[in-house]
C-alpha cells in the first residue's frame, strides 16, 4: 500500500513487475510538477519527442553516446598503465596466434579471465579486415569493446529501469549513466569495466523482473527469458572479470531473501539448469588455460589479486572507508547532486518491492568495497545504475526534497566545469608552457550550462537543470579528451618516442629503456621484444646490430657513457623527450641514442 503525502515506489497494477512512483504527492512537489506541466522547450522537448517510443528513446541514448563517448576516443594515445597491459597481451595473441595463454611479454597475466583480451582481439582482427593501417599498434581498434560495453549498458540501463519506473524515467535514469564522469572515462580505456558493466545491468534486468514478478503473483509460472539472459550474462561478466558479477548478484539475492524473509523467488531464475548453462559457457577455456598452466591461473587470479586487494592496498591504491562516497560527487557528476534530494523520498520507500530491490543491489556491495583495503574508482561502477534508477523515479513525479541546505549542492552543476576552465590553463602552463587557449571556448561554453543548470533549478525544475548538466558533461569531455589531451603531447612521452623512432626510418626497431620510465605503452607502441634494463645493460644493447635505440634516463646516463666507451661503442644522439609521466605524476627527460650502423 502506497503511503500518502509523498513519492513511493510501488508496483504497479498493470504491468508484471513495473515500477512506478504514487501520484499522491505533497504540496512541497508541486513547483516541479507544474514545471514538468509546461510547454517542454529546447532539452526536454527532445525527450518528450523521444518518450514516444522505444525505438526513439533507443535512438536518443545512441546518439548521447557517441556524442558523449567519442571525444577523444580516436586521438588520445595508449595510457598507462592498465590500458596498455591489457592491449599489450592481447597483441601478443595475435602476433603468436595463441588464444588461450595471457602473457605480457614472458611474464604470465593471469589477473583476469580471457574475455576481454577475445574481444579485444576480434576488434583488431576487424580493423585489419577493413584496412585500417598498423591495426596491431593502433589503440583505439582495443578500445572499441568498451565503447560498445559502454553504450550497450546505456541502453541496457533504460530497459533494466523499465522494470521499475515508466518510460520516461528509464530514459533519464540511462542518460544519467552515459553522462557521467566515470563511464565516461571507462568507454575511452581498453579495459574489462565497461564490458562487465555491460553484463552486471543485463543480469540485474532479468534479476529485477523475476523478483518482481514473484512479488506481484508468487504462484505464476516462471518463463525462461529472464534466466536464459541472466545466466548468460553472468558467464560473460565471469570470463570478463572473474567472480565479480557473482558478488553482485550473491549479496542482492542474499539481502532481498533476509528481507522478505523468503528466497522462493529465486527459483524463478531456474537455478539448477541456469547455472549448468553457466557453467557449459566458462568452463571450456577453464579447462584449456588450466592444461596450459596447471593451478597457476587461479592462484594468481584468486590468491594475488582478488584476495590480496582485500587484505591490502594493491600497488599504492589504499584507502580508508569513506572513499567511494565522497568520489561519488566527482565520478557521478552530473546527477550527483541530485542525490541528496532524492534520498530522503528513497528512504520513505524503502520497503516498497521496486526500492528495495534496487537498495539491496546498491548497499551491500558497495559497503564491501567500502572495506576494502584496495580502493579503485571503477570498482563501484557497476552499482551506479541502481542508483540513476532510483533518482530518476522520484525526479519524474518531481518528489526531490526542496530542503533548503540540499538545494544549495546544486551548485556542483556550476563548480565542476568551473574548476575542469581552470585547470586546463594551469595544466597547460606547467606542461607545455602555454595557455591553452584552444580549450577555452568549450570550457567555457561547458561553464555556461553548468552555470544555468544552477541558477534555474527553482524556475525550470529538476529535469531541465539535470539536462543542462549533462550538457555540461558532454562539453567537459570535449575540452578534456578531444581538445587538451591532444594538445599535450607531453603527457603520452611513449608516443612521442614511437615517433620519433619510425621517423629514423627503421622498419624493424629494437628499443631499450632505462631508469624510471619502464611503461607498458612502449612495449605496445615499439614492439613485444621492448627490453627493460639499466645504462650499461643499454650500452650493450645497442651493440647487437643496427636499429637499436636506448631510451636514458638522466639518472643512467654516466653508467651508460661509461660502458659504451670500455666497449667502443659507436652511438650518436637521436633526439632528447621531455614530457610527464601521468602514471606517477612526474616529469620525463629521456636521451633517444642509437647505434651508428646505417638503418
Amino acid at each position: 500500500m502506497n503511503a500518502p503525502g509523498f513519492a513511493l515506489l510501488s508496483v504497479r497494477n498493470h504491468g508484471i513487475g513495473q515500477i512506478g512512483i504514487d501520484h499522491a504527492m505533497t504540496r512541497a512537489a508541486d513547483d516541479d510538477t507544474m514545471a514538468s506541466l509546461a510547454p517542454a522547450r529546447g532539452l526536454s522537448a527532445a525527450l518528450d519527442r523521444a518518450t514516444a517510443s522505444h525505438a526513439r528513446a533507443a535512438a536518443l541514448l545512441l546518439g548521447f553516446c557517441l556524442i558523449a563517448f567519442l571525444p577523444g576516443f580516436f586521438q588520445i594515445p595508449p595510457v598507462d598503465r592498465d590500458e596498455p597491459r591489457f592491449a599489450q597481451a592481447t597483441k601478443q595473441m595475435l602476433e603468436t596466434g595463441q588464444y588461450v595463454d595471457i602473457r605480457f611479454q614472458n611474464e604470465v597475466r593471469y589477473k583476469k579471465p580471457i574475455g576481454i583480451y577475445w574481444l579485444q582481439a576480434a576488434a583488431v582482427k576487424a580493423g585489419e579486415m577493413v584496412g585500417v593501417p598498423h591495426a596491431l599498434t593502433t589503440i583505439w581498434l582495443y578500445r572499441l569493446p568498451s565503447l560498445f560495453g559502454a553504450t550497450g549498458a546505456v541502453l541496457l540501463t533504460y530497459w533494466a529501469a523499465l522494470a521499475f519506473v515508466a518510460r520516461r524515467a528509464a530514459l533519464l535514469a540511462a542518460l544519467m549513466m552515459a553522462s557521467s564522469i566515470l563511464l565516461g572515462v571507462e568507454a575511452r580505456l581498453a579495459k574489462t569495466d565497461a564490458v562487465l558493466l555491460f553484463t552486471c545491468v543485463a543480469a540485474m534486468g532479468a534479476m529485477a523482473r523475476s523478483y518482481l514478478a514473484h512479488r506481484r503473483a508468487p504462484e505464476t509460472k516462471p518463463c525462461w527469458r529472464w534466466p536464459a539472459i541472466f545466466w548468460t550474462a553472468m558467464a560473460g561478466g565471469v570470463l570478463i572479470k572473474g567472480p565479480l558479477i557473482l558478488m553482485f548478484v550473491a549479496l542482492t539475492a542474499l539481502a532481498l531473501s533476509i528481507l522478505d524473509r523468503s528466497g522462493r523467488w529465486i527459483l524463478k531464475l531456474r537455478p539448477f539448469l541456469g547455472f549448468l548453462w553457466m557453467i557449459v559457457l566458462v568452463l571450456p577455456w577453464f579447462v584449456a588455460i588450466v592444461a596450459k598452466s596447471g593451478m597457476t591461473f587461479f592462484s594468481d587470479a584468486v590468491g594475488h589479486d582478488m584476495l590480496a586487494k582485500v587484505a591490502s592496498g594493491q600497488e599504492a591504491h589504499g584507502a580508508p572507508p569513506g572513499y567511494y562516497l565522497l568520489l561519488f560527487f566527482l565520478t557521478f557528476w552530473p546527477t550527483a547532486p541530485l542525490a541528496g534530494l532524492a534520498a530522503p523520498m528513497v528512504w520513505q520507500a524503502r520497503r516498497e518491492p521496486g526500492a528495495q530491490f534496487l537498495l539491496a543491489w546498491l548497499v551491500p556491495s558497495w559497503l564491501v568495497f567500502e572495506a576494502v583495503i584496495t580502493k579503485l574508482p571503477h570498482y563501484v561502477l557497476p552499482l551506479y545504475p541502481a542508483i540513476t534508477i532510483l533518482i530518476a523515479g522520484i525526479l519524474d513525479q518531481g518528489g526531490l526534497v526542496k530542503t533548503r541546505w540540499l538545494v544549495r549542492g546544486t551548485v556542483g552543476w556550476f563548480l565542476f566545469p568551473g574548476i575542469v576552465a581552470v585547470l586546463i590553463p594551469v595544466g597547460f602552463l606547467l606542461i607545455d608552457r602555454d595557455l591553452g587557449l584552444i580549450a577555452w571556448p568549450t570550457a567555457a561554453a561547458a561553464m555556461i550550462f553548468g552555470l544555468f543548470a544552477w541558477w534555474l533549478y527553482e524556475v525550470d525544475g529538476a529535469e531541465r537543470s539535470l539536462l543542462r548538466g549533462m550538457m555540461a558533461s558532454v562539453l567537459v569531455a570535449v575540452t578534456v579528451y578531444a581538445v587538451a589531451f591532444p594538445s599535450l603531447p607531453a603527457l603520452f612521452p611513449s608516443a612521442l618516442i614511437a615517433k620519433e623512432v619510425r621517423a629514423t626510418g627503421c622498419q624493424q626497431a629494437h628499443v631499450a629503456s632505462t631508469g624510471y620510465y619502464q611503461e607498458p605503452s612502449l612495449v605496445f607502441l615499439l614492439g613485444t621484444d621492448t627490453r627493460f634494463t639499466d645504462g650499461a645493460g643499454a650500452a650493450q644493447f645497442l651493440r647487437e646490430g643496427p636499429c637499436h635505440f636506448a631510451l636514458i634516463d638522466a639518472r643512467s646516463e654516466r653508467n651508460f657513457v661509461r660502458r659504451a666507451n670500455a666497449i667502443g661503442l659507436r652511438y650518436a644522439l637521436s633526439e632528447r623527450v621531455e614530457g610527464y609521466n601521468i602514471s606517477i605524476g612526474r616529469q620525463v627527460s629521456l636521451a633517444v641514442f642509437r647505434s651508428m650502423a646505417a638503418p
